[in-house]
């Protein structure tokens, strides 16, 4: 995981819309960053939803919210609308913001070691600077996690 105090790298998507997001876009802005492994699998869905039911807590204390996995627009556009996400996903099909923010690597799945997506977050604040790097992700009270 990339420590905290550190300089978040610079990193350019696209959006479930197909919209160019870059962090430069959130220059000024405070950002919870986070990395899950799929649309609309349990685990995913459990974190989504809590973002999206404390999402107003998150936008009066100045945070923007941005999701990424490696799932396509497509897939993204289905799982905002299926569960009403208030918040931006990016399509990283190519691994490239994953693989920066140290998010893609060796993991251990029912007992099988593959690789894919490691549930992280960052929070960065209005300088680009992590100021927290959540590695275990409570999903279904991840917002107390951030926010504590």
């Amino acid at each position: 995981m990339l420590a905290k105090g550190q300089k978040a790298p610079y990193f350019e998507g696209k959006d479930e819309n197909g919209n160019v997001v870059k962090l430069s876009d959130f220059a000024g802005k405070k950002l919870v960053l986070y990395f899950y492994p799929k649309d609309s699998t349990p685990g995913c869905t459990a974190e989504a939803c809590d973002l999206r039911d404390n999402y107003h807590r998150f936008i009066a204390l100045g945070y923007n919210v941005l999701g990424v996995s490696r799932d396509s627009a497509a897939s993204h556009q289905k799982f905002i609308a299926k569960y009403e996400l208030p918040f931006h996903l990016i399509a990283d099909t190519d691994l490239k913001i994953l693989k920066a923010y140290e998010a893609w690597g060796e993991k251990k799945v029912y007992g099988k070691v593959t690789e894919g997506t490691l549930r992280t977050t960052y929070v960065i604040d209005e300088k680009g600077i992590i100021i927290d790097a959540i590695g275990k992700v409570d999903t279904k009270n991840h917002t107390n996690q951030i926010l504590e």
